[in-house]
């Protein structure tokens, strides 16, 4: 924030001597810094707090040469209020001169996020979730468990029962972290990302920053309480069902054991899962996942004998959480392995034993055509992780 540059130095465009038409901004102070952004936009910047001190002059319509003044004679030091403004400018936190003023549009489904969400539902999800405990406990064959996920012969049948089970419940899991968001008045943003080799949606709750602390953990909470509420709903109509409508019941066992997978993957804390935000929440941290990865790297730099990395470019809150961290990161590519070997092996050999089986053997020719359609499935989604992988290499290296 501090410079040698002198407050009256101009950047070319920028006229310092007049009121600078700012959007209106929030400001969440914590600890030594600001967070200072726009709802409007979803851009936030986290200043100390002098300089969150000057831009809510800015605000306040005091000029920027003004603010520079009256900053240093307060602190004793001159600021270079040009760069502070083309940062604001690159934040897209100013508005064109000649645009109107904003006003500001209600968030939709924040009444629904609000009923979705309030203490009679939450406790509702709470029974429901241990009536499925209770019945896990009761009768056994309800716990998931990976023979779940074949419920029928055609192996096509059960990967598109899966995905297309999956899918409004992946939508669920999104749904509920947008709408935990905006019953705080927060907007949300929906994207396809890639976790892996797996395709992932991903919902954007950029305004998280701008409230407190404590407001923060029921958004990131929200998607896990979604799969977990959904376990234990197909749980309960398996059990309901076994007698009348086994084959639905069966349905219901093999979307509910691929959804205890997903539940499982919040574990590979290698990757920015929900714990993983929920954490860094909970330490205030800035890039633990970049700190953690370097105390690993230089682990590994130590036993051949290379330089180490210097952590000091990382924030001191990463640093100290960082020696730990990087730890759990290591039982999450353990707890990897484990599910790796224990449900991904045993099924892609069930899988292919079978599919080889009905094309060298004497099956039918649905046999056949089943495993046909499997592999073209099986290749369709990884040709599409790999494409998204090399847009997401090329935008990269543009960036």
């Amino acid at each position: 924030m501090h410079s040698s540059v002198d407050s009256s130095s101009d950047a070319p465009g920028l006229d310092l001597d007049r009121p600078l038409p700012l959007r209106r901004l929030v400001y969440l102070e914590e600890g030594d810094e600001v967070t200072v952004g726009s709802p409007e936009t979803d851009t936030y910047a986290v200043l100390p707090a002098d300089g969150a001190e000057l831009v809510r002059m800015l605000a306040d319509g005091v000029t920027p040469r003004e603010a520079a003044r009256r900053y240093e004679s307060e602190h004793g030091e001159s600021v270079d209020i040009a760069d502070l403004v083309e940062a604001l400018v690159d934040l897209d936190l100013v508005r064109s001169a000649d645009a109107p003023a904003e006003v500001s549009a209600p968030v939709r489904w924040q009444r629904l996020g609000r009923a979705v969400f309030s203490r009679p539902a939450l406790i509702g999800y709470a029974l429901v979730t241990a009536l499925a405990v209770v019945e896990m406990i009761r009768v056994p064959r309800l716990v998931p468990r990976i023979d779940n996920l074949f419920f029928s012969s055609s192996y096509t049948l059960v990967v598109l029962m899966l995905f297309f089970g999956q899918a409004p419940l992946l939508a669920l899991h999104e749904a509920f972290h947008a709408l935990a968001g905006r019953r705080l008045g927060l907007r949300s943003r929906l994207s396809v990302g890639r976790r892996l080799v797996y395709l992932v949606l991903e919902t954007s709750l950029d305004g998280l920053v701008s409230v407190p602390r404590r407001k923060r953990y029921l958004p990131i909470m929200a998607g896990m309480l979604a799969d977990v509420l959904a376990i234990a709903v197909l749980t309960l109509v398996a059990d309901a069902t076994h007698g009348a409508a086994r084959g639905v019941a069966s349905v219901c066992l093999a979307v509910a054991y691929a959804t205890t997978l997903r539940l499982a993957w919040q574990g590979f804390f290698y990757l920015r899962t929900d714990l993983y935000v929920l954490l860094s929440t909970l330490l205030g941290s800035v890039n633990l996942h970049a700190a953690a990865t370097d105390v690993l790297r230089n682990a590994v730099r130590r036993g051949t004998g290379r330089p180490p990395l210097d952590l000091s470019v990382h924030h001191p809150v990463d640093r100290r959480a960082a020696r730990w961290y990087a730890w759990l990161m290591v039982v999450g590519y353990a707890f990897t392995l484990t599910v790796f070997a224990g449900v991904v092996v045993p099924t892609a050999y069930r899988l292919l034993h079978d599919m080889w089986l009905r094309l060298t053997g004497h099956a039918s020719a649905a046999g056949r055509l089943d495993s046909l359609v499997l592999m073209v499935l099986t290749l369709a989604q990884t040709g599409a992780v790999v494409v998204l992988a090399a847009r997401e290499r090329r935008a990269a290296r543009s960036a």
